[in-house]
C-alpha cells in the first residue's frame, strides 16, 4: 500500500498515524448521536475516515482516506476505503444518501471546497463532528500547553463558518453540543478532562495531532508542569472536581446540514 510523499492535509499521518486506532476508538454514546443524525440514510460516505471510527455497520458505507498508514489500520470487514481527498471526491453528484466526517475538517487544505464536495455528492444530510475552537480554549489543558491551543484555534474553522458554508446548499443547518462522558473511550484531548494522568502516556500524545505539530519541546515543557502539579496536588486543588463529574459539555459539536 503506497504512502503519499506529501501529506494530503496539515498533518502527516503517514509518519505519525501509526497506533492511532488503538487510542481513537469510537465511543458508543457519541456514536449514537452521529448515527441518529444520519437519519434513514442507507448509503453513507465517510470522508477523512481514518481507521473507521463511527462508521455505521448496518448501512452501506464507502470511506475516503488519503493516508495509507491510516487505511492500513482499518479493521477486517470495514468498508472499502478510497485513496482520495475531501476536496476532490471521485463520486457523481447526489450519489449517496448521506455524508459523515468526524474530527477531520480542520485538517483539510481547502475547507470550503471540501464542504461543497460533501454537499455535491449527498442527496441527504451532511453530518460533521468537530470541535468549537473557541470553547476549546476553556479546557484546563490550555493552562499547560497554550501554544497547542492557539494552534488549534487557527486550524479549526469556526462553527459559524461551517454553518454558513453548508447553508448555501442546504435547507436547514443545526448545531448540537455533544457532552463528553468521563469514561469516553475515544482518546481526543477533552476525553480526559477528569483523567489528567492520561496525558503522560506516550500513546495518548501520539494520537493528538496538535501536540505533535507544536513540537516536542512545547509538549515536554507543558507536560513536565502537569506532572509536577499532579505530584504536588495542585492540579486536584484546581480541577479535582472533574474526576467525579460524569460528563462535560465542552467543545465537541455536531453540525448537521439537511438537503
Amino acid at each position: 500500500m503506497a504512502q503519499r510523499g506529501t501529506p494530503a492535509g496539515d498533518f502527516d499521518y503517514e509518519r505519525h498515524g501509526t497506533g492511532y486506532a488503538a487510542v481513537r476508538r469510537p465511543d458508543p454514546r457519541i456514536e449514537a448521536r452521529v448515527h441518529a443524525a444520519l437519519g434513514g440514510a442507507r448509503t453513507v460516505l465517510n470522508v477523512g475516515a481514518g481507521a473507521g471510527s463511527y462508521e455505521p455497520s448496518d448501512r452501506w458505507v464507502l470511506a475516503v482516506e488519503p493516508s495509507a498508514t491510516m487505511r492500513a489500520q482499518r479493521p477486517v470487514g470495514a468498508a472499502p476505503a478510497l485513496d482520495a481527498t475531501a476536496e476532490h471526491l471521485p463520486l457523481d453528484d447526489d450519489s449517496v444518501d448521506a455524508v459523515m466526517l468526524t474530527v477531520t475538517v480542520h485538517q483539510w487544505g481547502d475547507v470550503d471546497q471540501g464542504l461543497r464536495e460533501m454537499r455535491r455528492v449527498s442527496r441527504g444530510p451532511v453530518v460533521v463532528l468537530t470541535f468549537d475552537a473557541v470553547a476549546l480554549q476553556e479546557f484546563w489543558l490550555a493552562e499547560y500547553v497554550p501554544e497547542v491551543f492557539a494552534l488549534e484555534q487557527a486550524r479549526f474553522p469556526t462553527i459559524e463558518h461551517l454553518t454558513d458554508t453548508l447553508a448555501a446548499g442546504s435547507s436547514a443547518v443545526r448545531v448540537e453540543s455533544v457532552p463528553v462522558p468521563w469514561d469516553c473511550v475515544d482518546g481526543f484531548g477533552e476525553a480526559f478532562y477528569g483523567r489528567p494522568e492520561a496525558f503522560l502516556r506516550p500513546e495518548v500524545l501520539g494520537a493528538t495531532s496538535a501536540l505533535a505539530m507544536a513540537g516536542a519541546d512545547v509538549a515536554e515543557r507543558g507536560l513536565a508542569r502537569l506532572r509536577a502539579d499532579l505530584a504536588s496536588g495542585a492540579w486536584d486543588r484546581a480541577h479535582g472536581h472533574l474526576r467525579t463529574q460524569p460528563e462535560r459539555a465542552g467543545a465537541l459539536r455536531l453540525v448537521v446540514a439537511h438537503a
